[in-house]
């Protein structure tokens, strides 16, 4: 089910029910030209919407840092860096010879996903596929 009111042209959040689990699922696009202090208030209200459920973000996050097995840090990888360790998320990004962005402009590592606590033991063999700007992964 679609969460409108937390939904717009660079989030959709989506309540999925399987079984007696609820999960939170998110794909997010937080764009370079904005601060990232922005789409950190939009996660924040996802996470709040939440509660008790599961959450699985998926973040083209334009952000860089070694915590994710990007090359370098920058200033937005270092405040996404301590954000998420604030809200107690997990990164899943496991390092690779494959990197998670490749285009004619460069590789990194600004793809992310992000798992709470209660989705920690289901999302397993994270990995990068091997075609272009795409990540896979297998939920239980």
């Amino acid at each position: 089910m679609l969460i409108k009111q937390l939904s717009n042209e660079d989030v959709v959040v989506l309540e999925v029910i399987t079984g007696n689990k609820k999960n939170i699922i998110t794909s997010m696009y937080f764009d370079i030209n904005w601060q990232i202090d922005i789409d950190l208030l939009k996660t924040e209200a996802i996470i709040q919407q939440a509660k008790d459920m599961g959450i699985l973000i998926a973040i083209d996050s334009n952000s860089r840092s070694t915590s994710w097995h990007d090359l370098l840090t920058n200033s937005r990888g270092r405040i996404l860096e301590e954000f998420l360790m604030s809200k107690q998320l997990h990164i899943m990004n496991e390092e690779s010879n494959l990197t998670a962005f490749r285009s004619s402009r460069g590789t990194s590592n600004i793809d992310l996903t992000i798992i709470n606590n209660q989705l920690l033991s289901a999302v397993m063999e994270w990995e990068i596929s091997d075609q272009e700007s795409c990540s896979n992964h297998s939920i239980n």
